[in-house]
């Protein structure tokens, strides 16, 4: 049973939304904190803002991957007592780092200590106001619990600090925003959006309430999908569509939760440095596979239900139908000229990975299919 939707306490949508900033910060002046990327500091939305808004902030932190425990507490040490709330602009790894900051700047231990599947204490939920701002539509990280972080070097460790207070108390979510972005970082966001959507459609956690939620950003993604680089009307209206799309998907999986594709793609996240929408796209191709293949009756029914949705009239097999149509609609081959992994880090991958929600549990052999189709296995 979902006891309740997790959703901002204030969400603002629409072209130039960012303008809603300012007066938000001036309305109620406090020591402010921006996290954001180089490329939004690059962007005509900051240059036409940056003399009224940069006198708001007492300081800036960069982030141009997904934290590392070390970086979240040197920045804490930096910053403990002198910011009462924090702005996040950018893409997932940008709002993760800010809202893994305002909740462990309130916290009196490091960071490893919190974080799942290697902490040894209970996070509060205790945490620093936050605006988040989204300028990619994946991760729908502005309303979701969850803050992602990523040890690659000792502890080797991809995972969450996770409480419902950690939802950012506003979101401004502004689809010019996506405006700029290369046709790889599009698609590649874009595919991780829709990832959180499927998963949580097929969940075993899920119920009719949370799979609604779910088709409803999925029929948003299909509208955009095609669409996302044209510089047109009809791109303005696509890249409106896939911030919504990303929104639904950040409330599916925190209502339902993922599958094995991100039982997967955590894992391997956590030893390579490849964007984790294009892992979950490359993942996702081959699971489609598989999906096809399934007997299992209540996963076969869901895909009818949805290719129904989604693809009226439609002649292929669903899975098969929902593979071809990604592949035919994408604004650029994201699948093609596959990553490298070697033997020993898909040994590594498997022997912690595993099928999350999924309603089926995907045997070893079935992941290291996904792999080897996915990657480039030598």
């Amino acid at each position: 049973m979902i006891a309740s939707q997790i959703a901002n306490r204030q969400t603002f949508f629409g072209r130039g939304s960012l303008r809603e900033l300012l007066p938000l910060l001036c309305n109620a002046p406090l020591p402010t904190l921006l996290f954001c990327g180089h490329s939004f500091l690059k962007s005509p939305a900051w240059q036409a803002l940056e003399a009224d808004l940069a006198p708001q902030f007492i300081g800036m932190e960069i982030v141009s991957h997904e934290a590392s425990p070390n970086e979240i507490d040197a920045w804490v040490a930096r910053w403990r007592g002198k910011v009462q709330r924090v702005v996040a602009i950018g893409g997932g790894s940008v709002l993760d780092a800010a809202k893994a900051f305002a909740a462990l700047s309130q916290h009196p231990l490091n960071t490893l200590r919190y974080l799942e599947k290697v902490g040894d204490t209970a996070i509060s939920g205790e945490t620093l106001p936050l605006i988040a701002v989204p300028t990619t539509a994946g991760t729908g990280s502005e309303v979701t619990q969850n803050a992602v972080v990523t040890e690659k070097v000792e502890t080797k460790v991809k995972a969450s600090l996770r409480h419902a207070n950690f939802v950012p108390q506003i979101a401004i979510l502004d689809p010019d925003l996506l405006r700029g972005a290369s046709d790889r970082v599009l698609a590649c966001c874009a595919i991780d959006a829709f990832t959180h959507l499927f998963e949580a459609y097929l969940s075993a956690k899920g119920n009719i309430f949370t799979r609604h939620t779910a088709l409803t950003g999925m029929r948003a993604f299909i509208s955009a999908w095609p669409h996302l680089n044209r510089e047109d009307e009809q791109g303005n209206v696509a890249r409106e569509q896939m911030m919504i799309a990303s929104w639904q998907g950040g409330l599916s999986l925190s209502m339902a939760g993922l599958g094995v594709i991100h039982g997967i793609a955590g894992e391997l996240g956590a030893i390579k440095n490849y964007h984790h929408g294009e892992i979950c796209g490359r993942l996702l191709l081959p699971f489609l596979q598989l999906l096809g293949e399934s007997d299992n009756a209540e996963q076969q029914q869901l895909m009818d239900e949805l290719s129904t949705a989604l693809f009226p009239g439609f002649t292929l097999p669903p899975a098969t139908m929902l593979a071809s149509w990604l592949k035919d609609q994408a604004i650029t081959p994201f699948w093609h000229d596959p990553q490298p992994l070697t033997e020993a880090e898909v040994e590594w991958i498997l022997a912690r990975s595993n099928s999350k929600n999924s309603r089926v549990n995907y045997t070893e052999q079935q992941q290291r299919f996904m792999l080897e189709q996915a990657f480039h296995v030598r």
